[in-house]
């Protein structure tokens, strides 16, 4: 019975067709197509053809490097996996953007130029993609510059920070994110013995986080005692009593100490929860203090490679050299004491 309902796949497509049934499917092919088209919104389309111009583009540079300009229709493992990286290292997208670009791109091929699209070039520019995801650096492009945090707007946090441990945690947490110019998840992964109290100030170390090398940096004294980094962590670690295991626990809200470090994730809602409750006029994120520190390390004096060593950028960072450029917007400005 149930063979006879659901025919087996040899049988659910004859294979010839007469000339009058071959007719009727063609038209409903063409429909078929017409009313999918129709249905696609406005917007949509406009983006699958903003992809495909990049993808065109992206042909264009690669032509440029090869000496040849291979069809656009050339959509394969390689070329798909190396428009993610132009996208990236060129194009300075977003992964969420490079994501959507990658649909647009599959999606053009088969509907407007009848190519059908590997499974495995779509499956392994993807998989190139996935690190990016991770990468807080990239993922700010798409948010648009993070607000780099500056020493007022920690002053005004230290102000409006609660009493009791919740407080001191907190304080403690966003200076220290602030002064290692440390990612969210850097900040999450610090460990107590690993930052050790000398008399100028703290030596830590940052450990490796998503394929990034660790790096050692100082944090000296703050001249406000409200804003010292240093003073915040021997307040929180003493307040806490901790000696071992992750530097910044969460707190039940009974005021008891948890056993596992924060997530990344709370690391950056405590800093967003602390700017919004000190009532500033910008929206900080986690990313806001290591932009925060390097713009105003940088107005204050400091050389560039003393800088990158605290931060842990590349020499030839993209996102490094954006906030040196904004930290020096108006030093020596061109229109600066020219007669006007």
């Amino acid at each position: 019975m149930s063979g006879t309902l659901i025919p087996r796949q040899s049988d659910a497509i004859p294979a010839a067709y007469d000339a009058a049934t071959l007719a009727v499917l063609a038209a409903m092919e063409k429909a078929a197509d017409e009313h999918l088209e129709r249905i696609i919104p406005d917007n949509t389309k406009r983006g699958y053809a903003n992809d495909w111009a990049l993808w065109e583009e992206f042909h264009d540079w690669l032509a440029e490097r090869t000496g040849h300009r291979m069809p656009s229709t050339a959509v394969t493992k390689g070329t798909l996996v190396g428009f993610v990286v132009w996208l990236d290292t060129i194009k300075l997208a977003a992964p969420a953007s490079i994501d959507r670009r990658i649909t647009g791109v599959t999606v053009t091929a088969r509907r407007t130029h009848g190519v059908e699209v590997p499974k495995e070039a779509t499956v392994a520019a993807r998989k190139a993609l996935k690190p990016l995801k991770n990468d807080e650096d990239r993922v700010a492009r798409g948010r648009g510059a993070a607000k780099a945090a500056t020493p007022e707007q920690l002053r005004q946090m230290a102000a409006a920070v609660p009493d009791g441990l919740t407080g001191i945690r907190d304080r403690a947490l966003w200076l220290m994110a602030f002064a290692v110019a440390g990612r969210s998840a850097e900040v999450a992964a610090l460990r107590v013995e690993t930052i050790a109290h000398v008399s100028q100030g703290l030596e830590v170390h940052v450990p490796a986080v998503k394929g990034r090398p660790p790096r050692d940096v100082v944090v000296g004294y703050g001249r406000n005692p409200d804003t010292c980094p240093v003073r915040a962590w021997l307040t929180w670690r003493a307040a806490a009593g901790i000696t071992t295991g992750p530097a910044f626990l969460p707190i039940t809200v009974h005021g008891r100490l948890g056993d596992r470090a924060l997530s990344p994730e709370a690391v950056r809602e405590i800093i967003a929860r602390n700017a919004e409750r000190a009532g500033l006029s910008v929206r900080l994120t986690g990313h806001s203090m290591r932009a925060g520190f390097i713009t105003t390390s940088r107005r204050a004096g400091k050389r560039e490679e003393k800088i990158r060593e605290q931060s842990g950028h590349a020499e030839n960072s993209p996102a490094f050299w954006g906030y040196i450029r904004e930290a020096d917007k108006w030093t020596d400005a061109a229109s600066e004491d020219i007669g006007l």
